[in-house]
């Protein structure tokens, strides 16, 4: 499942979420601290490992 990084625009908090493309695309996300709705997505890091060198 892929894995989104928020920003709660009420109290700034920054938070993680596992959601399925379903549940991403339902928009159903809420703040772990305060509940609120209104949050934003933001770009999260990642990386890759490959059998190859670069």
């Amino acid at each position: 499942m892929p894995f989104y990084e928020y920003a709660c625009q009420d109290c700034k908090e920054r938070f993680s979420q596992i959601l399925t493309l379903r549940e991403y695309g339902e928009g159903n996300v809420k703040c772990p601290k305060c509940g609120s709705t209104h949050v934003e997505q933001v770009p999260a890091q990642f990386y890759t490992v490959t059998s190859r060198k670069s």
